[in-house]
């Protein structure tokens, strides 16, 4: 009985993520360009994470520290802060979308100020080329099975 449930909802996840991406993409703009494979790029990255995202998201891209599963609400109904690791789900999301989340904040990224969430918009206190760059930190840590299906995913989002 849970696992049509949970096929139904990640079924339901992707459906959105890809509407989400169709409206954050940008109309005649080039999406991120992330380098998780440009040392000098991850080297500033992990700089930026550890200055702007560790206390939050974890020192070692775990999740927010002291709350055992991100995926159930706090007592303030809100969710914990998601890792970046492999154990999370950033990865299932194109770059653009990661890009939108992390300079406008959760709800401006979706564009319901009244949605409320924990992740700060950090357009104002980061330029682009920071964002890119802890994004690419983030997506250097990840090997095999997410780094193929974050690629996958960015294909059919129009990336790469």
């Amino acid at each position: 009985m849970i696992r049509p449930f949970v096929i139904s909802m990640s079924l339901l996840m992707l459906i959105a993520a890809g509407g989400l991406v169709w409206l954050l993409t940008p109309k005649g703009e080039t999406a991120p360009r992330l380098r998780p494979d440009d040392t000098a790029v991850v080297a500033q990255g992990a700089v930026v994470y550890a200055e702007n995202c560790a206390a939050c998201h974890g020192a070692d891209l775990s999740g927010e520290p002291g709350w055992p599963d991100w995926r159930i609400r706090k007592p303030d109904g809100r969710l914990a802060a998601p890792p970046h690791d492999e154990s999370g789900h950033t990865w299932h999301h194109p770059d653009e979308v990661l890009f939108q989340i992390t300079k406008l904040g959760t709800a401006g990224a979706i564009g319901d100020p009244n949605y409320e969430s924990d992740m700060p918009a950090f357009g104002e206190v980061l330029s682009d080329a920071e964002i890119e760059a802890v994004l690419s930190y983030i997506k250097s840590t990840w090997r095999g099975r997410a780094r193929e299906a974050n690629a996958e995913i960015n294909r059919q989002a129009g990336q790469n």
